[in-house]
């Protein structure tokens, strides 16, 4: 039974990934520190540990296990969390990384290194190629601190390309069930708020569109591409790629779960403060993804919606 490190995997997207692995027979070690995680969603199992902890101090202890696999998800998350301790961020996107991608290189651990598409910026890539320039706004913005963390984890895993097998892969709008609200994910959001027939509040003019996949539709890309000896060394965009606008979304959460809520559009400035910046769409090319992986087809939106208010109502229940 061949051994697997996932950071982060008390998270959203990182339980999914730790029951999809346990499901093909691995053993885990999940290393998360719990601040966004929970300790509930890592599988009760005997070929599954937790180490309640942040990288570095994981780290600290001089672990001298080797692993089969790498999956370094561990990050801080949300437009919320970014905005109110970008410094945070920063440290924790990448001095972590920077101290775990070091560890690993020690053994050429294959690794996956979870980026995202705050990484191309305010590029002008229609849709998002992963050959794209990325182009930020100013550093005095807080808001482009998480973009800017994730590009300089990105160069580190490049760097150490020679040592170092693995493969960046920029999540696009990745939600589902467990995925929670409280630093700014807009889908949870949107569907709490139908659920408590309260206001749906839609952040910037709800004209910008995005494209939303399914966790449970994404985990399985990721051990297919880092077994793919051709996804190393390079970015690799995964999500979905047909668009939708927020404005549409929030209708569409609303019919689905039947509320009687009502929508307020309320400008960024209001919500994140004067000169917050975003892209009207955020689009990928997937190109890269479906010639090295056989993604499967993609839940239906509505789907994913129902489970993610089943979810979000056994969460209350705990």
């Amino acid at each position: 039974m061949s051994r697997v490190l996932v950071t982060g995997g008390a998270g959203f997207i990182g339980s999914h990934l730790v029951e999809h692995l346990l499901d093909q027979g691995h053993s885990i070690l999940v290393v998360d520190d719990l601040s966004t995680g929970l300790q509930h969603q890592v599988p009760d199992h005997p070929d599954v540990e937790l180490v309640p902890a942040t990288v570095d101090q994981w780290l600290a202890n001089e672990p001298v296990e080797s692993f089969h696999e790498a999956y370094h998800l561990a990050a801080s998350v949300g437009v919320r969390k970014v905005v109110e301790d970008p410094f945070g961020t920063i440290i924790n996107n990448v001095v972590e990384t920077a101290g775990l991608l070091r560890f690993l290189a020690k053994s050429s651990t294959p690794t996956v290194l979870a980026s995202t598409s705050e990484v191309y910026g305010v590029g002008q890539g229609r849709p998002f190629r992963e050959t794209d320039d990325s182009v930020y706004g100013p550093t005095t913005v807080a808001r482009w601190s998480y973009a800017h963390s994730k590009a300089v984890d990105e160069h580190l895993a490049f760097a150490l390309e020679q040592q170092l097998p693995s493969v960046v892969i920029r999540f696009f709008n990745t939600v589902g069930p467990r995925q929670r609200g409280e630093w700014g994910m807009v889908l949870p959001r949107f569907v709490r708020a139908a659920l408590d027939g309260s206001t749906i509040e839609v952040h910037g003019d709800g004209r910008q569109k995005r494209c939303f996949a399914d966790v449970r539709d994404v985990v399985g890309a990721l051990p297919q591409l880092l077994r793919t000896v051709e996804a190393r060394g390079m970015p690799v965009n995964l999500g979905h790629d047909q668009p939708i606008s927020i404005l549409e979304l929030a209708e569409l959460v609303r019919d689905v779960l039947e509320s009687k809520s009502s929508i307020k559009v309320t400008p960024y400035d209001e919500v994140w403060g004067h000169g917050f910046q975003d892209l009207q769409e955020r689009i990928p090319d997937l190109t890269r993804v479906r010639t090295l992986a056989s993604l499967p087809p993609t839940r239906p939106l509505a789907e994913t919606i129902r489970d993610l208010a089943e979810a979000i109502r056994t969460e209350a229940r705990l």
